[in-house]
């Protein structure tokens, strides 16, 4: 089967390359136009490095270069474009004399990439791929059958991001509240609380002890600030873009398993289950406390009323810690504001976000796979302490970018995430779950709605063997 398997994956993409018109930036076959070595004169051993986002144009042409310098070889960057990207990998792998050695790859599309010999198990000569460099989850995204097949780079996640200024004023209210009634019952239990006074320093006590614990454990803490804020007008407690799977995964995330840790074992495979169900009880639950139009509301829109100080909660991805400490440095956000994980949905069940991990392939037609090696490793590695200021991309490695308090809290939501399964025969798995969370936050039966999704992910795994 797993031959079969192989074969028809290979198949698949050569067949989609073929039909496939270039989209690169610089395609391979135009490199004699953009500074091929076709065109120098030199001997040194060349390789060609393709990517397709240009926000990473800056790091990738900074780390070919020093690379380059450091070994006495060349390193050819090749911009490519998003469409069919990994069918132009293979066309340009199989019909060009400019093989992309090494290439950059959403890791849940390492099993594709993989069986069609696209890429191969790294060599990893100098041991970089290991937990004292990575976090489980960072590994588990490249690895399949048991092989490192990439080398993790950088990683997109969610957390919990709060207003932490609204915060401070809930606990001031809820402390303030506390005292007058116990200041009330002592005094004269049927006299109007307004005529009591309040021990200051005791108030700036007991604010200061539940603003310590204001940052919420689980859903039901943030209820409990909903149901005892007074927010002022024109303030929700919460909002996020519900319509997006990437915000919502969190809520089943520890309980549906798609192919286990790696993603990538289709017996592994446990949708239906009461955990999971539980879970989606309580985010179709949500939808009576918060109001949120699916829509209406989006990532930007959430993120801008935010930054206006229209919500104390939202679910946002990497990208908010550069926006926000920008927006507070130019004076734009005028509150405090925080970062955590994300919260447990009860204290019994547990959440877990879903991650992706941009990794770093070495292809197997490539006739300096040694090169390509220690070229993704030194991406991975040394150059990780610039990734972020190059590209606002958060590396996967341990270590780096400490000073930055924001982007540790992502990376410990991400060391505990769950990778996107890489399997390809559960490549809609996204978008049928995305789906899946739709309908429960309109109201239908979850139970249902689970038992459909594990037939239909069951029914392409039973194709495929």
């Amino acid at each position: 089967m797993y031959l079969k398997k192989r074969l028809t994956a290979a198949a698949a993409v050569l067949v989609m390359a073929a039909a496939v018109l270039y989209g690169s930036t610089f395609a391979a076959g135009d490199a004699e136009e953009t500074g091929s070595p076709l065109t120098w004169g030199d001997d040194k051993e060349t390789i060609y490095f393709w990517y397709s986002d240009d926000g990473m144009t800056n790091f990738v042409n900074s780390a070919s270069v020093s690379f380059g310098e450091r070994e006495g070889v060349r390193v050819i960057p090749v911009l490519t474009s998003e469409s069919e990207y990994l069918e132009a990998v293979s066309r340009a792998s199989a019909g060009s004399s400019q093989v992309p050695d090494a290439y950059l790859i959403s890791h849940d599309s390492l099993e594709k990439a993989y069986l069609a010999g696209l890429a191969t198990q790294i060599q990893d000569i100098e041991g970089i791929c290991s937990e004292s460099n990575f976090p489980q989850a960072a590994l588990s995204a490249v690895s399949y059958q048991g092989m490192r097949v990439a080398y993790p780079l950088c990683f997109e996640t969610s957390a919990l991001v709060y207003n932490e200024t609204y915060l401070h004023e809930w606990a001031s209210q809820i402390a303030t509240k506390e005292l007058l009634e116990a200041g009330e019952e002592e005094e004269n239990p049927s006299e109007d609380s307004s005529g009591v006074e309040v021990d200051e320093a005791l108030l700036a006590q007991n604010t200061e002890n539940y603003f310590r614990n204001a940052v919420p454990g689980t859903i039901d803490d943030i209820l409990h600030i909903a149901d005892t804020f007074d927010v002022p007008q024109g303030v929700d407690v919460m909002r996020w873009d519900v319509s997006d799977i990437f915000y919502n995964y969190w809520i089943v995330g520890n309980y549906m398993i798609v192919g286990g840790d790696a993603g990538d074992d289709a017996s592994l495979v446990n949708i239906n289950n009461p955990e999971t169900i539980q879970c989606l009880e309580v985010y179709k639950a949500l939808n009576q406390f918060f109001f949120i139009e699916p829509d209406k509301v989006d990532y930007e829109s959430v993120m801008d009323d935010f930054c206006q100080g229209r919500l104390v909660f939202t679910i946002a991805t990497t990208d908010a810690a550069a926006r926000l400490a920008e927006a507070k440095a130019s004076g734009e956000i005028a509150f405090d504001y925080g970062i955590a994980p994300l919260p447990r949905i009860s204290p019994e069940l547990l959440s877990r976000t879903m991650s992706v991990t941009t990794a770093v392939a070495v292809n197997s037609y490539s006739a300096h796979e040694e090169l390509a090696n220690r070229f993704a490793a030194y991406l991975v590695g040394e150059c990780a302490q610039s990734l972020y200021d190059r590209t606002g991309k958060v590396p996967a490695k341990l270590g780096v970018n400490e000073e930055n308090g924001a982007l540790q809290i992502f990376k410990l939501a991400y060391a505990d995430s769950i990778p996107l399964p890489k399997m390809m025969e559960t490549g809609n798995f996204w978008v049928q779950l995305e789906s899946l969370f739709s309908k429960a936050w309109n109201g239908a039966d979850v139970t249902a709605l689970v038992q459909e999704l594990a037939g239909q992910i069951q029914l392409q795994i039973d194709a495929s063997r």
